[in-house]
């Protein structure tokens, strides 16, 4: 498994223990692949970008224009990743293929009502088709088709 895979199986194994329904792999608009989404119970809307080298972070410059997607950005990394070099403001996730551990919770910045509804809508019918495709063995049309 992919070093990223296994960071955002960790995160994704947090994440369920705070009650937020993490999405791997989420389209929010055309062009935008985000590594983790995740639903809260009261619609809050996480992001959680995985990073697994200082290569990774230096080399893919898209995180920003993740930001507009949630109320929440987080960076997620392994214990041995050079943390320094990670904007202070935003969340950090410390993680490995089993676990997480929030370091830093990053600021809230609502999502407006249009755009939380349209991500909320978009979530649950990216998981549900998931779902649904695992369930009845069609796979092969691909477990991130949304």
């Amino acid at each position: 498994m992919p070093p990223g895979r296994r960071l955002a199986r960790g995160v994704c194994r947090l994440l369920l223990s705070l009650d937020m329904m993490p999405v791997v792999e989420f389209v929010p608009e055309r062009g935008r692949r985000v590594d983790v989404m995740a639903l809260g119970r009261g619609g809050e809307i996480w992001i959680v970008e995985c990073k697994s080298s200082r290569t990774d972070f230096v080399t893919d410059r898209k995180w920003p224009g993740y930001l507009p997607w949630c109320d929440r950005f987080f960076f997620a990394v392994p214990e041995t990743f050079p943390r320094a070099i990670l904007p202070e403001e935003h969340g950090l996730i410390v993680a490995d293929d089993h676990e997480g551990e929030i370091l830093r919770m990053g600021p809230e910045r609502r999502l407006g009502h249009a755009r939380r509804r349209a991500l909320t809508v978009r979530h649950a019918r990216h998981a549900a088709g998931r779902l649904a495709r695992l369930e009845t063995g069609e796979c092969s049309r691909g477990l991130r088709a949304g």
